[in-house]
């Protein structure tokens, strides 16, 4: 008698990547329709990214958060985002069950960071310098938020992550949470520079008037 093993990708993996591909195109397309053609490359990347997240956030994440809260779970659930978050839950199992910690940081991202990268956007448009500072703030939640969803899971010996192929490991546990690390340590770079920069120039001219 044999034994097949689990399908490694599955049909519910090529639709959920292909969503967050479709999401990737719908946030370019933005950017080329609302943002100057001499926009600085760095504007349009922020642009972007920050479209991407929104989308992210409030489709995939909204949708778990509704599958998780007033006594219900991934794993209970039926229907397309269920069936999207139970191949999640292959790599990390505690988004099947209404973790208290992943809801808790869910709950935060998808009221807070979510409408704060719409924020963002507007601003952008409108080339308000004042981003820069909101930037930073939706940064940090940003890191934040994925410290405080693995931190505790590595502390108890990750009994919740299967990193046993390579879908698991490097493109649903690795790839598409690092990508919530580098580019929020790479935009908060940016408008560090930005806003010191600012401020230094705003002294400078103060130090002037003064002599």
């Amino acid at each position: 008698m044999t034994s097949s093993s689990p399908e490694i990708f599955t049909a519910t993996s090529a639709y959920s990547l292909a969503g967050v591909a479709a999401m990737a195109f719908v946030a370019i397309t933005g950017a080329k329709v609302l943002l100057p053609k001499n926009a600085r490359w760095q504007d349009s990347f922020t642009f972007i990214w920050l479209a991407f997240d929104a989308l992210i956030h409030f489709s995939f994440e909204g949708s778990f958060l509704y599958l998780s809260t007033f006594g219900r779970t991934v794993n209970s659930s039926v229907g397309p985002f269920a069936e999207l978050w139970k191949e999640y839950t292959r790599a990390d199992a505690r988004w099947g069950v209404s973790d208290p910690t992943v809801v808790s940081l869910e709950i935060l991202t998808v009221l807070g960071a979510a409408p704060m990268c719409c924020y963002i956007i507007r601003q952008i448009v409108k080339d308000d310098p004042a981003r820069h500072y909101w930037i930073i703030v939706l940064s940090t939640a940003e890191l934040y938020g994925g410290w405080m969803t693995f931190c505790p899971e590595w502390l108890t010996g990750s009994p919740s992550l299967d990193t046993s192929n390579p879908l698991y490991l490097w493109v649903y546990l690795v790839f598409m949470n690092v990508i919530w690390v580098v580019i929020p340590v790479w935009l908060m770079w940016d408008s560090y520079g930005h806003i010191a920069g600012s401020l230094r120039r705003a002294q400078a001219v103060a130090k002037a008037k003064k002599n």
